[in-house]
């Protein structure tokens, strides 16, 4: 099976204490290109959550947003600073006796100071905080993935329908080019003719003339390449596994036969054929663009 390299994903984890969700999206890339965002307390998991996709992906670039909500409602707590309290009371104390003044802190009253008090995230659990996370980024994984098999489905029974198309046209080129020889030889030797009325035409010049016409049109050669080409993509996509690459190349080698042989090709028929044939080899390399 081929993998396209768009995808979508998608998962939620919750324990009861906290919640994950995690959403992943990918378009085709040359490399495995990954984009992600979460809440900074998540960060010391970045590049462990990058290992993971990497056996799961190959190729891609793949933007993964990840959420996490605490729902134990112990996210933060308040915690006493006596030592900051304590400076408070003794500057107090300066200045009830540098000013005459009369010293009527209450608990109320110092608890107001700034720093007497202080909000702190509790500090997480980071084995229990992987747990959650690593399940909520494998379901993600696999539905991202099961999206990719369902979508290359679709792009391999494309493919081979259009190689298929293909290998009729090079029949087609390959049963018709003998043909132009032979037209040729008939149409010279009519002109030869002409040219000479009623003399004896040399067949031996005759011969040497369309001998180098057919070899100057020959593209049996090429014909053999390209046919040889496009089975291997045929193969090479029913074998599945990321061959995108692969076949980037093999569909440069067939673009560069197709060429040749419209190179070659004075029929204007052939002509048309060859075109077709090209044209049928740019959908082939654009689709394969999205294969991993």
């Amino acid at each position: 099976m081929i993998k396209s390299m768009t995808g979508f994903g998608r998962s939620e984890v919750t324990d009861g204490q906290r919640r994950f969700t995690v959403e992943m999206k990918s378009v085709n890339h040359r490399y495995l290109d990954v984009s992600m965002k979460m809440p900074k307390k998540l960060n010391f998991f970045d590049a462990t959550i990058r290992n993971l996709l990497k056996e799961y992906i190959q190729r891609g670039k793949v933007d993964v947003y990840i959420t996490y909500e605490d729902l134990s409602e112990q996210t933060v707590s308040v915690k006493y600073h006596p030592d900051v309290a304590a400076t408070y009371l003794q500057y107090f104390k300066e200045m009830e006796d540098a000013f005459s003044l009369k010293n009527d802190v209450s608990v109320s009253v110092l608890g107001r100071c700034p720093e007497v008090f202080s909000m702190e995230d509790v500090e997480i659990d980071e084995e229990e905080i992987w747990k959650d996370l690593e399940s909520a980024v494998r379901k993600a994984c696999e539905g991202f993935v099961e999206s990719r098999i369902k979508e290359g489905a679709n792009l391999q029974k494309d493919l081979v329908e259009k190689l298929d198309g293909m290998l009729a046209i090079v029949d087609f080129i390959e049963e018709n080019s003998p043909k132009i020889v032979e037209e040729y030889r008939k149409k010279l030797e009519a002109r030869v003719q002409e040219i000479l009325g009623s003399a004896t035409v040399d067949e031996n010049r005759l011969l040497t003339e369309v001998t180098i016409y057919a070899d100057k049109i020959c593209v049996d050669e090429e014909i053999v390449r390209l046919r040889s080409h496009i089975e291997m993509v045929k193969n090479t996509i029913l074998a599945g596994g990321s061959i995108g690459r692969k076949l980037d190349f093999i569909v440069q080698e067939m673009n560069r036969e197709a060429n040749t042989i419209l190179s070659k090709t004075t029929d204007l028929e052939l002509s048309n054929r060859g075109i077709e044939l090209k044209t049928e080899i740019e959908k082939i390399r654009e689709q394969i663009q999205n294969i991993e």
